[in-house]
């Protein structure tokens, strides 16, 4: 038996996965024209509108505060979208509805940040607190998706997995050891029937 990698990892915090998070790339309109930026991590621009240019979080945020762009929330990141992922997660109590990786950090730094630029914000938040809770419910029945080879938690966020990790581990040990004690309790179980057998032919 053995646990997922993504399980076996070690825990992040949570701020060090908003971190990695926000070298996700989001597309923005700059609202004016700019020379292209030159960062370790690569070159990004020349900006001119109205053309659109996909950007990592950070960047984005960052030009959005100096009032240099508009921000274009990911498709996922609308009403009408997320509506159908909390149904999907109301009706399946065994399988999660595919969301990005780092949905809930996205959301969280562009309904924070960006909220002018993503419309029906205060409904989307509410849905994806929502959303939040019920994957959170099911999470907690995950023994009962446990088997021999491995936890069925496909589509589950990074910062939901981190949350996890720590029971999910503990569960996964707790089964192993079991499994490594059931084959001596049966082979016990099986000496002791076979003797009782024999006992009773001879006599």
């Amino acid at each position: 038996m053995a646990l997922p990698k993504y399980i076996q990892q070690s825990v992040f915090t949570p701020s060090e996965i908003e971190f990695i998070s926000e070298y996700e790339q989001i597309t923005i309109l700059p609202l004016q024209r700019m020379e292209a930026i030159t960062l370790l991590e690569g070159t990004y621009g020349p900006f001119r509108p109205p053309l659109t240019i996909k950007v990592p979080l950070w960047l984005a945020v960052t030009l959005k505060k100096k009032h240099k762009c508009s921000i274009q929330p990911p498709k996922w990141l609308n009403i009408e979208t997320l509506k159908k992922k909390k149904q999907r997660e109301e009706e399946n109590e065994k399988e999660f509805s595919d969301l990005p990786t780092h949905y809930f950090e996205i959301s969280s730094v562009l309904l924070d940040s960006a909220s002018d630029d993503i419309p029906y914000s205060d409904e989307i938040k509410i849905l994806l607190k929502d959303i939040r809770e019920i994957r959170r419910r099911k999470t907690k029945k995950g023994l009962e998706l446990l088997n021999s080879n491995y936890i069925q938690l496909d589509n589950l966020g990074l910062m939901e997995i981190n949350e996890i990790r720590p029971f999910f581990s503990k569960a996964f040990n707790d089964m192993r050891k079991l499994e490594e004690i059931l084959p001596r309790f049966q082979d016990s179980q099986a000496s002791q029937t076979y003797s009782m057998a024999s006992s009773s032919n001879r006599y």
